[in-house]
């Protein structure tokens, strides 16, 4: 049987401290993997490695004079110096602000300002050319780092390419071991609606919940998680983090999601932390290539899926033996490995989280003997409230709470949670921290759940409640997820406001609205093919078919398509791939308003 190497709480303190006792314990173990692309392979580095790393950051970091408390920020795909930075930081007692690489030049010049940041990192010339944007809100820098050099330009800027800003060699490694209660970082919400909050979190908050985690769900020294989700996100920045120092497990970094499918065969991690957006796709391309397939293959595929999820309810303890059990050893080698390999064909698990995982993708991939266990958490609780375990996996579920996580149902079904990882608050913005956190301590997640069998069932969203002009309520999460399974629509709105009916606004697949404009016989390029009638109706056919298993409230009465997708860059979906709302809605006003007009 495996033994655990977990660091506990009380020596490593604070997460400056989690770093040093496992280099006392692992100074020799591998640590991190890492693709160069120069050499052209994996790179491996050891604890003592990144320590000597962590040493020369911090002796570059002293000499801009920074005192404990200053903030300094990150902006870096996920990578080996991601982690050298945030931990050269914590052992100056620094505070670290992390932000998304494909944030909008105007929030990223908003987190500069508000969080008064002193110090920041980019990556390369791109990144830096894109600072021309908001260089008037770059005034309070007093040095920026790039990893590669950059063109020149005139603003006056402290500039400096790591190999200049460095030193030779590595000095004292330093540890920070205060109080844990102290601010670690600021990590600002990708919020949907009005400007990024600041959310403030100790390194009791972050430790507490990796060591929660850590107790649902063993990990082991030799496991290896593929770290692919930005590490500005705190689902993974735990998870991918903080959780394998506290374990002693290896980390490698994904090149790029792009390149996901390549790193998964690769690598061969044991581990995934995941978004369901990963796991739709890969669901989207298998059924892609049933359609192709022989019956005999589709007959084969599906029987696979039945006894594998039996197998599940079985081993779960939730059903009896069968006989269909003897032939999974036969099923599994025919069909389920074929999957597995292509996610590396050794993991053990895959956490889904971040947004709800559809009740079918879920049972095709445990029924191929991924083990998939969806969790649930806000970046305000560091970020884990709840998750399944390998013993007791609800699919349904968002799991059941952490030790030392407290949950209750308030007003309006909505989940409430108290726990030490709890946020300390929001970032000079006591009245947004007094509407999430009231005076008993209990946190209002915004999301409706109900509790049964000790396990959390996620219902909706309380700001995402759809109010018809009847009064009734509709939560449109479900109904959008259930309309994007078809590959058609790439993206879904579905709305309807004070409205007298739902209606949908869609983003249609380039591909696949060829193949249905051929079977309308329309000219997907022509001006008018996205007004026409013959494609509404159609589209309003498929959508009910959809919608078939959905209660009677769930009826789409009306469909516009968005001639564009909603991203990033235009400021409609959040860098965690949100939709916002508010800002869709007012951007496409005159769609929305034909979809009722003369009502």
């Amino acid at each position: 049987m495996k033994s655990t190497d977990t660091i506990p709480l009380d020596e490593a303190r604070t997460l400056s401290g989690a770093f040093h006792s496992r280099l006392q314990r692992s100074a020799d173990e591998i640590a991190y993997l890492q693709y160069d692309p120069t050499l052209g392979q994996w790179v491996e580095y050891t604890w003592q490695q990144t320590a000597d790393e962590v040493s020369r950051w911090q002796q570059a970091m002293l000499g801009e004079q920074l005192e404990v408390g200053d903030r300094v920020a990150i902006m870096l795909p996920n990578s080996w110096e991601w982690m050298i930075f945030d931990q050269a930081a914590q052992g100056l007692g620094l505070v670290t602000v992390p932000i998304y690489t494909n944030d909008r030049p105007e929030n990223i010049g908003y987190i500069l300002q508000n969080a008064g940041i002193k110090l920041l990192l980019i990556g390369d010339n791109e990144q830096w050319l894109g600072l021309r944007d908001i260089q008037d809100q770059l005034a309070g820098l007093i040095r920026i780092v790039v990893l590669k050099p950059v063109e020149p330009y005139g603003l006056g800027l402290r500039v400096a390419t790591t190999a200049e800003w460095l030193p030779a060699v590595a000095g004292r490694l330093h540890r920070w071991d205060g109080d844990p209660d102290t601010l670690a970082t600021i990590v600002y919400t990708s919020g949907t609606t009005g400007r990024s909050k600041g959310v403030m979190l100790s390194h009791h908050n972050i430790l507490f919940n990796a060591a929660a985690c850590l107790k649902a769900i063993d990990i082991y020294p030799d496991d290896l998680m593929l770290s692919f989700l930005p590490l500005s996100h705190m689902l993974e920045r735990t998870l991918s983090c903080f959780l394998p120092m506290l374990a002693g497990s290896k980390v490698a970094f994904s090149r790029s999601v792009s390149k996901l499918a390549e790193d998964l065969v690769q690598v061969r991690p044991t581990i995934l932390i995941s978004v369901p957006r990963i796991f739709e796709r890969v669901y989207a391309k298998i059924h892609e290539k049933l359609e192709t397939d022989p019956s005999i293959v589709k007959l084969l595929f599906t029987k696979t899926i039945d006894i594998g999820w039996r197998r599940f309810e079985y081993r779960q303890q939730r059903q009896d033996w069968f006989p269909g059990l003897l032939i999974w050893p036969l099923l599994e080698l025919l069909v389920a490995r074929k999957v597995q390999a292509k996610l590396g064909g050794r993991l053990r698990f895959a956490v889904s989280g971040g947004a709800a995982l559809a009740p079918d993708i879920a049972k095709l991939f445990i029924g191929l003997g991924v083990n998939i266990q969806q969790g649930y958490g806000l970046t305000e609780t560091s970020p884990v409230i709840s998750a399944n375990t390998l013993e007791d996996n609800i699919p349904a579920s968002v799991g059941a709470p952490l030790e030392g996580v407290e949950v209750k149902i308030g007003p309006y079904d909505e989940l409430l949670t108290r726990s030490p990882s709890v946020m300390l608050g929001y970032w000079h913005n006591a009245r947004a921290t007094g509407e999430i956190i009231d005076l008993q301590g209990w946190l209002h997640t915004g999301d409706q759940a109900k509790l049964e069998d000790g396990h959390v069932f996620l219902t909706g969203r309380l700001k995402e409640i759809i109010v018809l002009a009847n009064g009734e309520k509709v939560p449109p999460a479900d109904m959008e997820m259930a309309i994007t399974m078809d590959r058609l629509f790439e993206q879904v709105l579905v709305i309807g406001e004070g409205k007298p009916y739902l209606s949908a606004l869609v983003v249609l697949n380039d591909d696949e609205q060829v193949i249905l404009a051929n079977q309308l016989q329309l000219d997907a390029s022509s001006d008018t093919f996205l007004t026409d009638k013959k494609l509404e109706k159609a589209l309003l056919e498929r959508i009910r078919k959809l919608l078939r298993a959905f209660p009677g409230y769930a009826k789409i009465q009306a469909v516009a398509i968005s001639p564009d997708i909603w991203d990033i860059d235009n400021g409609l979906v959040t860098p965690t791939l949100k939709l916002r709302r508010a800002k869709i809605i007012e951007s496409h006003r005159q769609l929305v308003d034909s979809l009722y007009r003369g009502h």
